[in-house]
């Protein structure tokens, strides 16, 4: 399909559409007689118990100087010398993904978050959580944005939206390297302040396409007919009474890096591209094209280069998921990846050096987009995406769990994983057989939390096999899964198994010997 045919004219109420992605870079940053303001003075229009809707995904895009301001303010003063004690903050602070430590460190060290939603990735912000410091709330990406802007989650009177971006109008900004729920979150705030960041490139404008979904029962079908197709445009509009104030700031991203990969994630890559390989030979779903989503993570940058490796044959492998990350470049670059749709450029600091240097050249197969497209169960299921993601655990009847370990100590959040993992036609978990140095099996009799039930995994790969739970009976999946864990932990699993098949049941379990694999965490 060329191109210029994959962009259709006319767009949602509000959004203005440019076919060409060079087209919708602004030529300044500020735009109109604005209210510019320091952050420290931003900062003051914020109440001591509000609710923060703040935008980031993938530890970029999030603002910098304003929640800086706030945490600064909540520190200072408070000792013998009679200085005025430091602000009272309680906020609730909600992003759509991972955040900076401007948010998750300095606010948490100065006692500033009272609640914090759905998704952090920071030191400080989970032994907070952990510690019962900081009520948390996990929840699936897709349903986030309703979740805010129609009151199921967060009280919004009051909130602010604290907002980073490349360009603000009167009515107007332009995010800059992540999209996720900030168009929900600007819809539902009160009051929006916006930090325009002169180091985040114009250029990103061309990146993104912003598409506002209406409101149910009226709300109409996401009109998104390919992963690479753009229907909306770069802006987040707003009322103008909303803008409190405007920031000018400077400071890169702190994203996050990835490590090298391990013996143990090439093995994985490597099972994971001959699974690839014998999928699309078996299934007519990959006749044209094979579209896949990856968890963020240094595992799942790994598994984007089995992909470069694995024989598709003449197939069109498309990216659609939640973010880029530096492996898609790769794939990009090679030719091997014909698009990819993400909502956060979610790149190691090289990475974005990369991108940025070739924006343009980029900008033609790359789209960012808001978090409910990205994440959307029913775009997940049109375009038939292969969803890959990691897990702490699974237990012997394939239930996952990916957010707690030994069941109670939050990691991070479910993210989006849940979203793609619920409605691919095709979902694999990926994950190491051991963690602590090989002390601790990922493979378990029971999972000490459940994120991913069994009805919506249909294949486990370790470093040590593949095990496809598709139509497979619960003692059957249990055999495959011990093939899978690390041998060390076979005869362990198998003895367990035979223990709990003393008892009966579709499927069997022994709780005592289970909890006690659960206490070994």
């Amino acid at each position: 399909m060329a191109r210029g045919d994959r962009h259709a004219a006319g767009g949602p109420r509000g959004v203005t559409r440019e076919t060409d992605p060079a087209a919708r870079v602004p030529d300044s940053r500020i735009h109109g007689d604005l209210a510019v303001v320091g952050a420290a003075e931003a900062a003051t229009r914020i109440p001591d118990d509000a609710t923060m809707l703040v935008s980031g995904f993938g530890s970029v895009g999030y603002p910098k100087a304003v929640p800086k301001a706030l945490a600064d303010a909540a520190a200072v003063g408070g000792d013998d010398e009679g200085e005025d004690a430091g602000r009272d903050l309680s906020l609730s602070v909600v992003s759509g993904g991972s955040v900076g430590e401007e948010i998750d460190e300095a606010l948490v060290e100065a006692d500033a978050i009272d609640r914090r939603y759905p998704f952090q990735a920071r030191e400080a912000i989970n032994a907070a959580i952990n510690d019962g410091r900081v009520a948390f709330a996990d929840r699936h990406i897709s349903s986030l944005g309703d979740d805010v802007r129609f009151g199921g989650m967060v009280e919004t009177d009051g909130s602010v939206a604290v907002v980073e971006a490349v360009a603000v109008g009167p009515d107007w900004l332009i995010p800059s390297t992540s999209v996720g729920l900030t168009d929900a979150f600007v819809e539902a705030a009160d009051s929006l302040i916006v930090e325009v960041n002169h180091d985040q490139p114009l250029s990103l404008a061309a990146f993104h396409d912003v598409y506002r979904t209406g409101t149910p029962p009226e709300r109409e079908p996401i009109p998104l007919t390919s992963p690479d197709e753009r229907i909306g445009g770069p802006r987040i509009e707003f009322e103008p009474e909303k803008l409190a104030a405007v920031v000018e700031t400077t400071g890169r991203d702190a994203p996050y890096e990835f490590r090298d990969p391990t013996d143990v994630d090439l093995e994985i890559a490597d099972r994971l591209g001959d699974f690839l390989e014998r999928e699309v030979e078996r299934s007519s779903l990959y006749d044209d094209s094979m579209r896949i989503q990856f968890g963020v993570g240094s595992l799942g940058n790994a598994l984007m280069g089995a992909l470069g490796d694995a024989d598709l044959g003449d197939r069109d492998l498309i990216y659609y998921g939640e973010v880029l990350q530096d492996g898609l470049l790769d794939l990009l670059d090679t030719g091997e990846l014909r698009s990819a749709s993400a909502t956060s450029l979610a790149l190691s600091t090289e990475g974005q050096e990369r991108l940025f240097e070739d924006a343009e050249r980029y900008a033609e197969d790359v789209v960012i987009r808001t978090g409910n497209v990205s994440n959307g169960p029913a775009l997940i299921d049109r375009f038939g995406v292969v969803a890959v993601n990691s897990a702490v655990e699974v237990d012997l009847y394939g239930h996952v769990n990916s957010t707690n370990l030994g069941g109670s100590r939050m990691i991070s959040g479910v993210g989006g994983s849940g979203d793609f993992t619920r409605n691919a036609p095709l979902s694999v978990v990926a994950l190491g057989s051991t963690a602590a140095g090989g002390d601790i099996s990922k493979i378990v009799p029971k999972a000490s939390h459940v994120d991913h039930t069994e009805h919506d995994v249909d294949v486990v790969i370790t470093e040590h096999g593949v095990a496809d739970l598709r139509g497979t009976s619960p003692r059957e999946r249990a055999e495959a899964l011990v093939e899978c864990a690390h041998p060390d932990y076979r005869e362990d699993l198998r003895a367990y198994l035979d223990r709990a098949g003393e008892g009966g049941g579709h499927e069997p379990v022994d709780l005592d010997t289970a909890f006690d694999w659960t206490d070994r965490a």
